[in-house]
């Protein structure tokens, strides 16, 4: 049997109360909207249509929540400190603060907020505190992520 390499990401047991991550940023773009509307049928008019959004609360069309979240989701990927130890993405409790309009650029703060082993399942949870800000470093959402996170035995 040939042993498998060492995971790139932290198994639960190397995840400390306190530990921060930042990502790199990424701008959104028009495109993102349109293929996100797509891929979800949330054509909402605030998010697709110029001149609706124009009368609009923001005056232009803004970002899908959603689509902020989820490319959230992949910049924290992209840092790789759960690359291979991470079972599930179990839950979020979430706050939508401020819109995300075309051209802006978001990054996700992260802060290990708590952990509970599960030795039961071979790991234990992890809760991080998230922020995504945009690029005046104004937070646009925030919440906690909780997920699974494989034990190193």
């Amino acid at each position: 049997m040939t042993d498998l390499p060492r995971p790139r990401g932290r198994y639960f047991e190397e995840f400390e109360i306190g530990d921060t991550f930042e990502t790199p940023s990424r701008t959104i773009t028009e495109s993102d909207v349109m293929l996100f509307a797509g891929l979800s049928g949330d054509y909402n008019q605030l998010h697709t249509d110029a001149e609706f959004a124009k009368e609009a609360m923001f005056g232009e069309r803004i970002a899908h929540g959603l689509l902020v979240l989820s490319i959230a989701t992949g910049l924290v990927a992209r840092l790789g400190f759960i690359e291979g130890t991470v079972q599930a993405f179990t839950g979020l409790e979430w706050k939508f603060r401020a819109p995300v309009k075309f051209g802006d650029t978001i990054r996700a703060r992260l802060e290990v907020k708590g952990k509970k082993e599960m030795r039961r399942v071979g790991g234990g949870f992890v809760i991080l505190k998230v922020t995504i800000l945009n690029q005046r470093d104004e937070m646009v959402q925030k919440g906690d992520w909780k997920a699974l996170i494989k034990s190193a035995s």
